[in-house]
């Protein structure tokens, strides 16, 4: 399994880059949210990975961020979507623009996405409403804006073991103007006491 790859950007063409780490090109398909970002050709580039291997062929996808990783890793787990269609969500919109269409239930904007039609956007919406929470709040130990005592609350509150959304939820109930994060743990948890 290849987890990820550093080295240098030697080509890039949509949907396809090789990237040479030590002298051997891996040839990745990323998704246009990659692209738009990647540096220029001679540069170097770090890459989360995804290898997939079916019985007539061999994958390896790439990505600059993990969240787009793991969009593109759930959405392969409704019925009827691969690797074509998870792509094409991340390059028709952002892991939190996708999140917050399937929270919202909203078909008629998921069905703009190519190759999505209405009764794969419903599935989408039944089947990843509840991952979506986590795609939006990030994993526990996810980059947290500096100087946000909010988006640290409730970092914490999920590395205390509540689920994204519960603990974006119950940061949000107890937070005042000028709160710190500790003051917002504190009065969370307090609340989820009573």
């Amino acid at each position: 399994m290849i987890g990820r790859l550093k080295g240098i950007l030697i080509h890039k063409a949509p949907p396809w880059i090789v990237i040479d780490v030590h002298g051997v090109g891996y040839e990745l398909e990323a998704p246009m949210s990659t692209f738009y970002d990647l540096p220029e050709v001679g540069r170097e580039v770090f890459l989360f990975t995804h290898y997939a291997q079916k019985e007539d062929s061999v994958a390896l996808y790439g990505f600059l961020r993990e969240a787009e990783r793991r969009l593109f890793r759930d959405v392969q787990k409704v019925s009827g979507i691969g690797a074509k269609i998870a792509l094409a969500v991340l390059s028709g919109a952002s892991v939190d623009q996708f999140a917050r269409l399937v929270q919202a239930g909203d078909v008629t904007a998921l069905t703009r996405i190519p190759g999505i039609g209405k009764k794969t956007a419903e599935r989408m919406v039944v089947e990843l409403r509840d991952r979506a929470a986590d795609l939006t709040a990030g994993a526990p130990g996810a980059a947290v804006a500096a100087g946000d005592p909010l988006a640290e609350a409730i970092t914490a509150l999920q590395a205390l073991g509540y689920k994204p959304a519960e603990a974006e939820r119950m940061a949000k109930k107890v937070a005042g103007d000028g709160d710190a994060a500790e003051t917002i743990i504190r009065k969370a948890l307090q609340s989820a006491l009573r």
